[in-house]
């Protein structure tokens, strides 16, 4: 997930039927996976255990579009949504990741002509990606930030890159903008229609303007049993097949839409045109019921071959998918002994849910931890790098296909 702020107004409470697409419009949603007391927030930090443990929790009841894919949380409840100063989900101390966040900015400065633009970044964070498309003198570019969470500067830059404390909506169309970006926040919104009509509200009057978005792929996640990737924060998935859908229905031309990441997010580049439904059926619900089918059985099998390390364990990553993996397989601690990030500023907190400790990797050898489960294959290189620097001898199990 990426820096954005997700409440209030830019997430809209206007919801479709229980019964209708939130993406194509059809009715065509069969239910096919739940899970409860699942933590409403995965980034909140805790100085104590007891709060960590006593959090807001919701219901998962994940329904799939028959026709296009799309996937929604019909239990999600925007009420018990509350981002404030205590939520902290900067993956800025990942060196990896600024790595990818660097060639992404590189490829829209370079290959997409981003250069002599105004950019508008909706859910910019803290700014960080708008900020690598200003920096660069030479590409000439402007920069405007919505959220209204960001805390820094109101300008930046001589002026070239400013910040609103507000959201992109008709209320933004006086702005003029030649890019639009929106990184991880459209799964986070369960009405994402609405959030399109919003932004093409917003270019109004700037009819030429290029959209680009990103968003996890929900067929990565089918395709590699991740049941660690669904979380109450996410209420809307998406396939390419269902993010096309979503944006022609809306009104927006679909130039590419790609798997980036690793395949682990997609990537769409649109621009506003006349509404054409989209017709291409998309064919995952099947894949979707197995993933829901083989869920309690990969929760049994984790447990037994967790139990092998009799507690000299961790998990590697504090962000949503270690969250989630600790809340379903060690609710109670049994298990893993803690859960490793890079961040700082959650080391020393505990996860939501479970209360599990967050610690540095330099920590894991006065622990007597000697394994760890790595959540996430893209930092593996990273993470191996850390340890033989530091002199560690670590076992580090990618989840995803050490024990799958």
């Amino acid at each position: 997930m990426a820096e954005g702020a997700f409440g209030e107004t830019m997430i809209s409470d206007t919801k479709p039927s229980g019964d209708q697409c939130s993406a194509c419009g059809r009715n065509n949603l069969t239910q096919f996976f739940s899970r409860k007391n699942s933590p409403v927030h995965m980034h909140t930090l805790f100085s104590q255990r007891r709060q960590a443990m006593d959090i807001e929790r919701g219901s998962i009841l994940l329904a799939c579009c028959e026709y296009c894919g799309f996937v929604g949380n019909l239990k999600f409840d925007l009420s018990k949504m509350h981002y404030d100063s205590t939520y902290d989900n900067s993956q800025t101390y990942s060196a990896a990741y600024m790595h990818y966040m660097d060639d992404l900015a590189n490829r829209l400065l370079f290959q997409k002509g981003v250069n002599n633009c105004t950019v508008v970044e909706v859910g910019c964070g803290n700014g960080s990606f708008l900020r690598k498309l200003v920096e660069k003198e030479e590409a000439s570019n402007k920069g405007i930030g919505f959220d209204p969470a960001y805390r820094g500067p109101d300008t930046e830059m001589d002026g070239r890159l400013r910040f609103e404390r507000r959201f992109y909506d008709h209320r933004a169309s006086d702005t003029q903008a030649d890019v639009v970006i929106c990184r991880h926040v459209i799964e986070h919104v369960p009405n994402p229609f609405d959030l399109l009509l919003q932004i093409k509200a917003a270019l109004s009057e700037s009819p030429d303007a290029r959209v680009f978005f990103e968003t996890p792929c929900f067929e990565w996640i089918l395709r590699n049993g991740a049941y660690w990737d669904i979380c109450y924060e996410h209420c809307s998935y998406f396939s390419n097949n269902s993010l096309h859908a979503l944006f022609e229905r809306a009104g927006f031309a679909i130039k590419e839409i790609e798997r980036i990441f690793g395949s682990q997010y997609l990537w769409l580049e649109a621009q506003i045109r006349e509404r054409q439904d989209h017709t291409s059926q998309d064919g995952i619900t099947k894949a979707a019921m197995d993933y829901a089918s083989h869920e309690s059985a990969f929760v049994a099998y984790m447990k037994r071959e967790l139990r092998k390390f009799d507690g000299h364990i961790a998990i590697w990553g504090a962000g949503a998918k270690g969250v989630s993996f600790a809340n379903l397989i060690d609710p109670t601690r049994k298990l893993v002994d803690c859960v490793v990030d890079l961040n700082p500023q959650k080391q020393a907190g505990y996860i939501p849910g479970t209360g599990h400790p967050i610690v540095s990797y330099q920590d894991l050898p006065e622990r007597g931890v000697k394994s760890a489960l790595l959540m996430n294959p893209n930092y593996r290189d990273e993470n191996l790098s850390l340890l033989k620097e530091n002199g560690q001898i670590l076992q580090l199990l990618d989840i995803g296909c050490y024990f799958t």
